[in-house]
């Protein structure tokens, strides 16, 4: 059996969450996170250049029409979405200024069984994110994980 080529290797490139109210969950990504939506966006889609994979936002309806399903959800959709950061006080810093501006809190930070340090919240669709400080990965200047 032939493995692809390099060129044909798949990797994660793109990131969308369906949302309720764009502009609502601009606003909030914004203000929580400071991301500003880059190049390409406009009033029905936002995208956001996070060093190799853009995470965009889109309306849940017309995106799960584009998926061939429904846009109800409920529950845990058994995906989260991570932040990793170089220590445990910004872990904490930036729990309390997602949560002032409209974040939910899920797990409010707390030491891990596996060594590091963490917390998770829900964006205002939901959609759970973790926070975390992990004692066995580095990051770069801009804040990417170096990994092998």
């Amino acid at each position: 059996m032939n493995k692809p080529s390099q060129s044909l290797s798949p990797r994660l490139n793109i990131v969308t969450l369906g949302v309720q109210d764009l502009n609502r969950s601009r606003t909030f990504y914004k203000n929580a996170l400071g991301w500003i939506p880059s190049t390409g966006s406009d009033e029905q889609i936002a995208f956001y250049n996070q060093a190799g994979i853009i995470f965009a936002l889109y309306p849940i309806v017309p995106l799960a029409e584009d998926a061939a399903c429904s846009p109800e959800r409920s529950g845990f959709s058994g995906i989260t979405l991570a932040i990793n950061l170089p220590n445990k006080t910004d872990v904490d810093t930036l729990f309390a200024q997602i949560i002032a501006n409209g974040g939910t809190s899920l797990v409010k930070p707390v030491e891990t069984f596996w060594g590091g340090y963490h917390c998770y919240f829900a964006d205002p669709d939901g959609h759970h994110w973790e926070i975390s400080w992990a004692p066995f990965w580095e990051l770069d200047e801009q804040g990417n994980l170096l990994w092998e």
